[in-house]
């Protein structure tokens, strides 16, 4: 690399360095608003928070990262620079092309309505009727609708909402999208027919059972102990925390997840603490020497969700992780757990039954219900429908999916947050980290040949490694569709995933 070149490309990292140390403080502190802050900071958090947005975009916007972004670019050494550098370019060109062509008014446009239509939401949502929240939900599509437009001459994406899309699946479009949904629909429907057909009394009272707090969060240690994800020695990278909704947020060194413990629902924090760790473990097993570069940060929400998704159903929902984790949790739940044998627990943790709740949904039918909204979306943002008609759509197509009828908005089109946040081609990440969950199974299963037994060992770390080594240490050096087939050499495909499910709920059904 000639010297011009190097210095230039130092200097680029070095911005980019402050922004991502930047980030994860912002990151942080929004941690702690969720978990630890009093009820009187929030006015002054929402400040705190606001000019650090504002001191981001201002920095990643900055003059001086297009000089040096068209120096480096232009340059007759470009060629000397290695892959990792060439896509550590990429990847601040593309962010630093889609800040500078947002229009700041629409952002800020943007940020407000969104500020207005999750109160909206709110309150229409208590009270049951989409049309209070229909005007607001109105401004901010049509806003979105300005900014994909924008976006997408910038990302030069084939409509607006591949370049949404785009945000949180790199390079993904709504074509592909289809066509993969469109196999995947079909299996699902297929396999839940025959599951009804080989229909079984299940008692899932027994996931209702009282476990005091105290107990659950003793139960979470012990998982996240077993996985891999340290919250208790000296040299702990994480922590588990207490939030109404779960999530996972940090870097690299500081990973920290939450859960909700519900006294009479401890299931409900099972899950969600094997989910949670699998985002954190994600973090923290990527690439060390890419700390602070771009291509230290995740591949994309799809290949996120994927690593939490294999924990909390193809591990966590297995028999074999419960054969060796079921004693302990009997264990320290004791006496409340006594008398539930393994099958009971398999078979109440597993059972399929459609429903309207997308997040209580089980593992066959819940990507029916991101199949859905992905459809609307899609429908949406094609100027196909209007807001005003989704309630109706989306009742009859939970009518015809699922074979659920929709009772009132506020368990039918207002069930999620997502479409009030402006959180447009968010949902197909759901359903595509499952996906890729089935892809990396099939490798991981071809390496590991043995790792049901090991699973019922214990042994969960070595799986750990594995992904840590095969998943996680790549980073963002590929796009999500090059990664998976990088890694599993075949192209985003579906079959592995319903193969995984015909064989499990197969086992578990009878047939």
């Amino acid at each position: 690399m000639s010297r011009s070149i190097f210095s230039s490309y130092k200097k680029l990292m070095n911005r980019t360095k402050d922004l991502i140390v930047l980030s994860s403080a912002k990151a942080i502190i929004h941690w702690d608003m969720e978990t630890k802050m009093p009820p009187k900071a929030l006015e002054q958090r929402s400040q705190q928070l606001a000019l650090l947005s504002r001191i981001r975009h201002k920095m990643s916007t900055a003059q001086e990262i297009g000089t040096l972004l068209s120096t480096i670019c232009k340059s007759p050494q470009y060629d000397a620079l290695d892959e990792l550098e060439k896509r550590n370019v990429y990847l601040i060109k593309k962010n630093y092309e889609e800040q500078t062509a947002m229009p700041e008014k629409l952002v800020a446009e943007i940020a407000k309505q969104k500020a207005i239509t999750i109160d909206a939401w709110k309150k229409a949502k208590k009270a049951k009727n989409f049309s209070e929240f229909q005007p607001e939900l109105e401004k901010l599509v049509a806003l979105s609708k300005q900014a994909a437009q924008i976006l997408m001459q910038v990302k030069e994406t084939a409509t607006p909402y591949d370049a949404l899309l785009d945000i949180y699946e790199p390079k993904m479009t709504a074509d592909a999208i289809t066509a993969t949904f469109n196999q995947l629909q079909q299996g699902l429907i297929t396999l839940l027919e025959k599951i009804q057909n080989n229909y079984k009394k299940i008692d899932t009272d027994i996931l209702h059972i009282r476990v005091p707090v105290e107990k659950q969060r003793k139960i979470a240690h012990l998982l996240t102990q077993e996985i891999g994800y340290d919250t208790n020695s000296p040299k702990a990278a994480g922590r588990i925390d207490e939030t109404e909704h779960p999530f996972t947020s940090g870097y690299y060194d500081d990973v920290r997840i939450t859960t909700h413990y519900y006294p009479n629902n401890y299931a409900s924090a099972i899950f969600s603490v094997l989910h949670e760790t699998g985002h954190a473990l994600y973090e923290q097993n990527l690439n060390p020497n890419w700390k602070y570069q771009p291509v230290g940060s995740p591949c994309s929400f799809g290949i996120h969700e994927s690593q939490s998704r294999l924990y909390e159903n193809i591990i966590g929902r297995s028999k074999d992780f419960w054969t060796f984790t079921l004693p302990k949790l009997k264990r320290i739940a004791a006496p409340a757990l006594a008398n539930i044998s393994l099958s009971q627990f398999l078979h109440a943790i597993n059972k399929v039954k459609p429903s309207k709740i997308r997040i209580e949904a089980d593992e066959v039918t819940y990507n029916l219900h991101v199949i859905i909204r992905f459809q609307i979306e899609k429908d949406l943002f094609t100027n196909k429908i209007a807001v005003a008609e989704l309630p109706e759509i989306w009742n009859n197509k939970y009518k015809d999916q699922l074979a659920t009828k929709v009772e009132n908005d506020a368990e039918g089109v207002m069930q999620d947050t997502h479409w009030a946040s402006g959180l447009y081609g968010y949902f197909p990440t759901y359903a595509l980290g499952n996906i890729y969950s089935g892809q990396l199974l099939t490798i991981l299963a071809r390496d590991i040949q043995d790792w049901r037994l090991r699973i019922a060992q214990g042994k969960l770390k070595e799986i750990g490694i594995w992904l840590a080594k095969n998943v996680h240490s790549y980073g963002n050096l590929y796009t999500p569709a090059d990664l998976i087939e990088r890694i599993t050499g075949k192209k985003l495909d579906s079959e592995s995933y319903l193969q995984y499910l015909r064989e499990k709920y197969g086992e578990l059904y009878g047939f």
